[in-house]
């Protein structure tokens, strides 16, 4: 049985990994490609790309409790092997896009089928033993940098050839993935353990209502959400900011982003696993937060690009605060409702990418352009910063009010 976990482990670890390294390829070029469509510049390629993370999240908001729902019926595996085939063809979609609405269309296919989040977040929780959970679940994080470690740094190399060459180079590693996925990939959610699909749940404002349910977890629920809309800062305008900015090129770019990707790699590969049994996941929490905060208003008000570069590795520290939240809220679940939390929470996090992408490159757009009452390219990090604020206080009231139900039923 340990052996089988270990091997469970190192199969969502390089499936996750995979996938990653698709997508980071891609995003140093992704701004060429939209000003070459939309034959503008970079602050109207940001507009644009915060429009088509709309279009993706919006659409991955709709299909991910679905998604999760069927895992619970189906079993993991073959969820996952359909996610893979899926961003293969998007990415194939997105090389040949001859107009800027087929990057539109590309997303919007994406989106339904880009449950590899979802699935391999339940994956690990079934092959985890509740006191381990958080832990584990730092494992997709450190799939995810060590994905962002060599995705981009190869996007901005590749990218040097054309700005279509890594959309295809990121076709062939899903398609691979899915190969790989087929013969090695074994199931998780044993036959016994499975429930019936059940439509009422299966939509993303019932999966949305089953996270309330459970009364422990419904303020931690909010504090995941503000995360990751904070998080939308980095993820939809540093390509745009640092190109801004500083003057970076794809290059450098992808190399920052590799940075990125190692430091993620240390914290949520090899610092949790340290720290969350050390200190426990509510201290986890609070430390991680605090990380992400000071990270942001650094990022806000770097003045020179090696300032990036420096604020990058105290940044990612706040990564440890994902993984303990999700433990907190995996653990007050139970197992064959596992793909349906895990759909919730990427509906969630969905649904923070509608709005979020728009806010912060809008944001960005604005304070750039001559409109704006004065230049401040670092506003979408300022504006994360406040939302981790806040974040940091809801946290504090919903662990406190946690231990103090968990207190009662003793």
């Amino acid at each position: 049985m340990f052996h089988k976990k270990n091997a469970a482990f190192v199969f969502i670890f390089i499936t996750v990994l995979i996938d990653v390294i698709g997508l980071g390829i891609i995003i140093p070029v992704m701004p060429a490609l939209i000003m070459e469509l939309i034959g503008s510049g970079l602050s109207d390629a940001s507009l644009y790309a915060g429009w088509i993370t709309f279009v993706y999240a919006s659409t991955q908001f709709v299909f991910a409790p679905i998604i999760g729902a069927m895992s619970d019926r189906f079993g993991r595996r073959p969820v996952l092997l359909l996610s893979m085939l899926g961003f293969g063809l998007d990415y194939i979609l997105l090389g040949f896009a001859p107009t800027i609405i087929w990057l539109f269309i590309g997303r919007f296919l994406s989106g339904v089928t880009g449950a590899s989040y979802t699935t391999a977040s339940a994956y690990i929780a079934d092959v985890s033993p509740p006191e381990k959970r958080a832990q584990n679940f730092g494992l997709i994080g450190a799939a995810f940098g060590l994905g962002f470690i060599i995705g981009p740094v190869a996007g901005g190399i590749l990218g040097e050839y054309g700005s279509r060459v890594p959309f295809f180079a990121a076709a062939g590693l899903s398609l691979v993935n899915v190969l790989y996925g087929y013969f090695v990939l074994p199931e998780s959610l044993p036959e016994d353990q499975r429930r019936a699909f059940d439509w009422k749940r299966a939509n993303p404002f019932g999966s949305l209502k089953q996270l309330f349910r459970y009364k422990k977890i419904a303020g931690l629920v909010g504090v995941f959400f503000l995360v990751y809309v904070a998080n939308h800062a980095t993820q939809s305008t540093w390509t745009y900011f640092t190109m801004e900015k500083f003057k970076w090129t794809e290059l450098t770019v992808g190399l920052s982003l590799g940075v990125v990707g190692i430091s993620v790699v240390i914290v949520q590969g090899g610092l949790t696993r340290f720290i969350i049994p050390k200190i426990g996941s509510n201290r986890t929490v609070y430390v991680g937060l605090l990380m992400y905060f000071f990270g942001f208003l650094g990022f806000a008000f770097a003045g020179q690009g090696w300032m990036m570069f420096a604020i990058i590795a105290p940044f990612c520290m706040g990564g440890l605060s994902t993984p303990a939240l999700q433990g907190i809220i995996s653990n007050e679940v139970p197992q064959n409702a596992q793909g349906e939390l895990q759909g919730g929470l990427t509906s969630l996090i969905s649904f923070s990418a509608i709005f979020g992408p728009p806010m912060m490159t809008n944001l960005f757009g604005f304070f750039t352009s001559e409109a704006a009452p004065f230049r401040f390219p670092g506003a979408p990090f300022f504006l994360a910063a406040i939302l981790v604020l806040a974040a940091i206080l809801w946290a504090t009231r919903s662990l406190s009010v946690k231990e103090k139900m968990v207190t009662m039923d003793d």
